[in-house]
């Protein structure tokens, strides 16, 4: 019997990820790139970008989905082990809370202002000063940090289910 495949929504349950993919989440939730995750296992770049694409479709992530997000997504829905804190948080304001959450809820800058209630114009340097005043090297990185801080839901039902 043919099985005909949902269409993919936040609301679906997520697949659990397979043992290799697993792995490759791994690295990702570690904060190593599609082409550092080749060096590191050995894998070709088209392996591990398929494998990614594979990622981002049981997590039910949008095809154009920023690893962020999928970072964001890959510790909220439990599939890879949360970070642990290096250092302790550091004191942000109500306002770099709300950028820290849309910047792992959404990839379209438009839609992470929107959500962070930025003006456009203003996004990119209020992420910069996010970055800057958590030490992250990236926003992948910063996801992976507010998590070890416990900034972000760790509960899939209190996501905001906006993320594309």
């Amino acid at each position: 019997m043919d099985t005909v495949t949902p269409p993919v929504t936040t609301s679906a349950p997520i697949t659990p990820l397979t043992p290799t993919l697993q792995r490759v989440a791994q690295h990702l939730a570690n904060g190593l790139t599609a082409k550092e995750i080749a060096a590191e296992t050995s894998l070709s770049a088209v392996t591990v970008r398929q494998y990614m694409r594979d990622i981002r479709e049981s997590l039910h992530c949008p095809p154009r989905c920023k690893p962020p997000v999928i970072v964001h997504r890959l510790f909220t829905t439990q599939q890879v082990a949360s970070p642990t804190a290096d250092r302790p948080a550091p004191s942000l304001t109500p306002d770099q809370r709300l950028l820290l959450r849309a910047v792992a809820e959404h990839s379209d800058p438009r839609d992470i202002a929107v959500a962070a209630k930025l003006a456009p114009a203003d996004q990119r340097a209020a992420l910069n000063q996010l970055l800057a005043d958590t030490g992250a090297r990236d926003t992948t990185h910063l996801v992976i940090l507010a998590h070890g801080w416990k900034l972000l839901p760790t509960d899939p039902a209190a996501r905001s289910g906006a993320s594309q």
